[in-house]
């Protein structure tokens, strides 16, 4: 189900900027006041979930805020939810992959819990660099998933994310 433009449009207007975080020079997005409106959070599951409609089996959500997506798309979606989380937080990670941030290093990992070929909807908050969603879908690849498209609640133009991850469906640009 598409939501209505002004649905979208409030929700957008919820989402803080915070300048200077969580180092100097960094605008950091938060979407904590979206996420407790009922009204906002479900018109933005239901804009990530809209171009992948019954395409996929399993929603992947990133740590930590793409967590909280991917919980209530896998939920509105009647599927499952495969979490992928920052490195040393799980006890048996199958697959890890290191990366790049705007602003630092990371890793990430995830179990091996579903069936090789499942088909994946990758989802995230915010796209930005692109190096987490393109560390996620080489996890995806390592587990023998099968990543069908790529969603954030919302893209920060000009860092280059878009080019390094390739298609990507944003609801909102910053």
């Amino acid at each position: 189900m598409t939501p209505e433009p002004a649905a979208l449009a409030r929700a957008d207007s919820l989402i803080r900027t915070i300048p200077d975080y969580p180092e100097q020079g960094v605008l950091f997005r938060d979407v904590t006041p979206l996420l407790a409106d009922a009204a906002a959070l479900r018109s933005v599951v239901d804009a990530m979930i809209a171009p992948f409609e019954g395409r996929f089996d399993v929603v992947a959500g990133i740590e930590a805020r793409g967590f909280l997506l991917a919980g209530a798309m896998a939920t509105v979606a009647g599927v499952g939810l495969v979490p992928i989380r920052k490195a040393g937080k799980l006890p048996r990670p199958a697959a890890s992959v290191a990366y790049s941030l705007e602003y630092g290093t990371a890793a990430i990992e995830v179990h091996d819990d579903i069936a090789e070929g499942t088909r994946v909807l990758l989802v995230d908050d915010v796209l930005a660099t692109g190096g987490t969603l393109v560390a996620a879908h080489e996890l995806m690849g390592a587990i023998g998933a099968v990543v069908i498209g790529t969603s954030v609640l919302m893209e920060l133009p000009g860092l280059g994310g878009r080019e390094t991850v390739g298609d990507v469906y944003s609801v909102f640009t910053a």
